[in-house]
């Protein structure tokens, strides 16, 4: 007797089950950019202001809307996205415009605790320091994380509405 080989298909998310999974990473993709803008704010108001206590009260803030935050927002935006596309037509690499945000997503979370969090910490302690007219030296540097991140996240929303480039090599076969 001859075995015939099956080929599952993979299994799909389906109505309101698919609904909510797609709100959970609309909601936590808008929550990482949203924070992202209060960071934006926070570190612009904090370079440019000429009052050192409203800087010091910026550069504390930091801690608390930058790194946890963002990477919780980050994690449930990877999460939802990988359940999304497993779960449905796009998959994880079989278009490019998927790939694309799915490294985009990994890159931005990795860096925030990895490259943001050591800048964000030096932030608060520099703050800490003006506060109590102690500061020497330069403020940190926190110019390009609120500028880098948001333009991911736009791209990212960008690519989710165009889906441009068609098929990756592996959605091709």
């Amino acid at each position: 007797m001859t075995a015939i080989a099956t080929t599952r298909k993979p299994r799909r998310l389906r109505g309101s089950t698919r609904k909510a999974w797609l709100v959970t990473h609309i909601v936590a993709s808008g929550a990482w950019i949203g924070l992202d803008v209060v960071m934006a704010v926070l570190v612009f108001t904090a370079m440019f202001t000429g009052d050192a206590s409203v800087a010091a009260t910026s550069y504390q803030a930091l801690r608390l809307f930058a790194v946890w935050p963002l990477l919780i927002a980050g994690l449930v935006c990877l999460a939802s996205g990988v359940v999304l596309g497993l779960g449905t037509k796009y998959g994880l690499i079989r278009y490019w415009w998927v790939a694309v945000k799915l490294v985009l997503n990994i890159v931005l979370t990795a860096l925030g605790v990895l490259a943001l969090r050591p800048g964000v910490d030096e932030a608060a302690v520099y703050g800490r320091l003006l506060a109590a007219g102690d500061a020497v030296g330069p403020a940190p540097d926190l110019v390009f994380p609120p500028i880098v991140s948001p333009t991911c996240l736009l791209i990212a929303v960008l690519l989710s509405v165009y889906k441009p480039w068609g098929r990756t090599p592996k959605g091709s076969a």
